[in-house]
């Protein structure tokens, strides 16, 4: 377990303060192992009040993305479950994928949808497939996952904000309040998100982009560290009064 308290003003920005405590988890990439460690420690660190938050790349690149996703599922649907997944691009190029697989198919399966199928039970896919086996393969996904766990990746929102903390998965346009970002922007990325501060006061919690470690610079607080490559799954728990305490596999 890594743990450490965070002091790492930022004169350009006020204090986070959110309505109330958070934890945000950053880019999961099929490592259920990791998960089930991370959410053991943060439920040793963090008040029943506190709202969990889930930055979005659950699947690809790990191995274990059927079991991430059903587990994630299980516990933001239960009635007073504080959990919210936000959707992430390979989430958006999964359900891309289910709607046309012969478009959306090649650039899934470069990008980690083969350990995706995998972990449903579908292999003998590869990324030189096309036509009707993308259908084929489509088709056996959509029956692996089910009509519900479709139905929920379909449902994901794309950012929540408590007090001036945003949380999103890849990024926000520095020019434009939360409420009218780009779909795209929020789950792929834009120019300006680490070169120009927002003139808000909104911090933006986000994913996407690996660290070393969770940074805190610039309104930005960034909280991939690279699960599947590194073994090293982060969350940041931001209270109210600003401060940050860092929790990780």
């Amino acid at each position: 377990m890594t743990e450490q308290d965070t002091d790492l003003p930022d004169s350009a920005h006020p204090p986070m303060a959110p309505e109330e405590p958070l934890c945000i988890i950053g880019d999961i990439h099929g490592c259920a192992d990791l998960l089930e460690n991370l959410s053991l420690k943060i439920a040793a660190e963090v008040d029943a009040d506190t709202r969990i938050i889930c930055v979005g790349d659950y699947v690809d690149r790990g191995d274990a993305s059927a079991a991430v996703l059903r587990m994630l599922m299980e516990e933001a649907t239960q009635p007073s479950s504080r959990l919210t997944c936000l959707a992430g691009n390979h989430e958006d190029m999964l359900v891309g994928f289910l709607d046309d697989p012969q478009q959306a198919g090649p650039r899934w399966l470069r990008y980690g949808g083969l350990q995706t199928l995998a972990s449903f039970g579908l292999r003998g896919v590869s990324e030189t497939m096309g036509g009707a086996d993308l259908d084929r393969a489509r088709d056996d996904l959509r029956a692996a996952m089910g009509a519900e766990l479709e139905a929920w990746l379909r449902g994901l929102p794309l950012h929540v904000q408590s007090g001036n903390v945003a949380i999103v998965h890849a990024a926000a346009d520095p020019e434009l309040p939360i409420l009218q970002q780009d779909r795209k922007v929020l789950l792929w990325g834009h120019a300006g998100f680490s070169r120009r501060p927002r003139a808000d006061g909104i911090w933006v919690a986000h994913g996407h982009t690996v660290v070393p470690e969770i940074r805190q610079q610039g309104g930005r607080l960034a909280v991939d560290t690279g699960a599947y490559a590194t073994g090293r799954l982060s969350a940041a728990i931001v209270g109210p009064e600003g401060t940050v305490r860092l929790v990780s596999t």
